[in-house]
């Protein structure tokens, strides 16, 4: 949602938004092991609602040539640094030109806190609970080279505001006609499996309206166990608004789909994936309700990715993530390092 967030803004400084996608070479030269196939990352960033087109095999550093290729006015970029394998900005070329603008970063993500909480098994990021000391101090030396920390790769909290929802929010209504089709679940780090399911259940009806229900965090750890929800109810809000498919979201939606919900929200279908439906806590279907109207429906994206396997990816490369982003900080502070330099010979 962090990358959601400035495609978000980058829309809304023009009218067309194309978004560069750099190939799994690209990233492994510069930044270390992507976490998603580049196939997979093309697909995501197509299903964001405020993304027009994408480029596939963007290259990494933006030329004035890329710009005029696909007829662009000026590129977007966050107020973090990227810099090449050799330490260079990547966006030099285009700042010169004038062609450049920025956005404001995310505060409270990275994906390095993300590769963070995957790799520690604490609970310390769900929404309601004190955050523990294994966790303060993994956070301190994930995000952090031998000197200091970096503003842009360390790790703060996300706090959820009503203006974030309202941005992330398409504030439509159903109308007369629309099908109205509730899922519900975790939609934990918010992927292609989600994606592809969104997008079948969407193709369910001429004219859907999809309404997500988010379960909340101690109700996800209830039936995941572990750490899950790697993300906290407040992230995942914006994970599945930003898809293009959604169009509301219920955020901390009961387990059990009731007779309440289902006639509050005049649902007309209900739709579940193949994954595995835990019983509620006193052993009953979730889905009994629906099932009982003839309204429920099994869906199957097609797709076999899960949030257990992307945490797999992440610990399988676990020592290749935590050589990079202590690199990555490296590299910042030297940048910081650098510009304080500068500013002080100023003065």
């Amino acid at each position: 949602y962090g990358h959601s967030n400035q495609l978000r803004q980058a829309r809304a400084m023009g009218d067309y938004l194309i978004v560069g996608v750099h190939t799994d070479e690209e990233i492994a030269k510069h930044k270390g092991p992507p976490v998603f196939t580049q196939e997979e990352r093309y697909k995501m960033v197509q299903a964001i609602k405020w993304v027009d087109e994408i480029a596939p095999g963007a290259p990494y550093v933006t030329t004035l040539e890329t710009l005029d290729k696909y007829n662009c006015d000026f590129c977007v970029h966050g107020d973090d640094i990227t810099l090449t394998i050799d330490g260079k900005d990547t966006y030099e070329e285009v700042k010169t030109a004038g062609r450049y603008r920025e956005c404001k970063r995310t505060q409270g993500v990275s994906t390095t806190d993300l590769v963070g909480r995957m790799l520690l098994m604490t609970k310390a990021h769900h929404s309601n609970i004190d955050e523990d000391l294994d966790y303060r101090k993994h956070t301190d030396n994930f995000g952090k080279g031998p000197k200091g920390r970096s503003p842009w790769t360390g790790v703060s909290q996300f706090l959820q505001t009503s203006q974030k929802i309202i941005q992330f929010a398409s504030g439509k209504e159903p109308q007369p006609g629309d099908t109205i089709i509730y899922v519900a679940g975790a939609f934990d780090l918010f992927h292609i499996g989600h994606v592809d399911f969104l997008e079948k259940v969407h193709q369910l009806a001429e004219r859907p309206y999809i309404i997500a229900g988010l379960h909340f965090d101690q109700e996800v750890n209830r039936y995941k166990g572990k750490n899950y929800p790697i993300m906290n109810i407040h992230e995942r809000t914006l994970s599945v608004l930003a898809c293009r498919y959604v169009s509301e979201v219920v955020i901390g939606a009961p387990y059990a789909v009731t007779s309440d919900l289902l006639d509050h929200f005049r649902v007309t279908l209900v739709c579940h994936g193949m994954t595995e439906v835990v019983p509620d806590k006193d052993g009953s279907d979730p889905y009994e309700e629906p099932k009982r109207r003839g309204i429920f429906q099994l869906v199957d994206s097609g797709s076999n990715l899960t949030t257990d396997l992307i945490v797999q990816r992440i610990i399988k490369n676990r020592l290749e993530f935590e050589a990079r982003n202590q690199k990555k900080e490296a590299k910042e502070l030297a940048v910081l390092e650098a510009m304080k330099k500068l500013e002080e010979e100023k003065h």
